[in-house]
């Protein structure tokens, strides 16, 4: 059976072209993680708000937070959870979750035309970002938890973390 965290690629030309292991779907309030030693996708908790995005990691990475990296997948239509979306990242969101690191990368579907001519987070309206920034400075309130987005940057940034944790997970420590 295919472990999802470290039997897949980062992706077939990463940081440019990455895949992503989807873990929570747009429009749900289900959150589920990649269980990697029991190669499963648990129910961490369900939100008190709809994610209005794809969320997942990115195969063989390993981030300040020992995790994977995360991604947010701008995508018109929901997938599924342990779908595996080949995807170009665009940006990186940088922020804090109870005072700990925990950037996620930006990233668009390759094969999603209504994103085909997104290459960076400079392409993207104001209100697209807002909704992700929204999203996240609020979807923890109810659970008394407190999260500080810091600021957007952009693509050569968004390679840089993605390298980083690539090299990271190969060496099995965070720099």
């Amino acid at each position: 059976m295919t472990n999802y965290l470290h039997d897949i690629p980062s992706g077939p030309d990463p940081p440019r072209e990455i895949y992503v292991i989807v873990e929570m779907t747009r429009a749900s309030k289900n959150k589920y993680e990649y269980d990697s030693d029991h190669n499963l996708f648990k129910l961490d908790r369900v939100l008190y708000t709809y994610a209005p995005f794809d969320y997942g990691f990115i195969p063989q990475t390993l981030d300040h937070d020992l995790d994977p990296l995360d991604v947010v997948l701008l995508i018109n239509e929901p997938t599924f959870t342990s779908c595996v979306v080949h995807a170009r990242p665009i940006g990186v969101m940088m922020m804090n979750d109870a005072g700990k690191t925990d950037d996620k990368i930006i990233a668009v579907p390759i094969n999603d035309p209504y994103y085909r001519d997104v290459k960076s987070i400079k392409d993207l309206s104001r209100s697209l970002i807002d909704e992700v920034k929204h999203f996240y400075a609020t979807y923890k309130i109810q659970e008394k938890g407190v999260v500080e987005v810091k600021e957007f940057r952009e693509l050569d940034d968004a390679y840089q973390t993605v390298d980083r944790c690539i090299k990271d997970y190969k060496k099995g420590s965070v720099s």
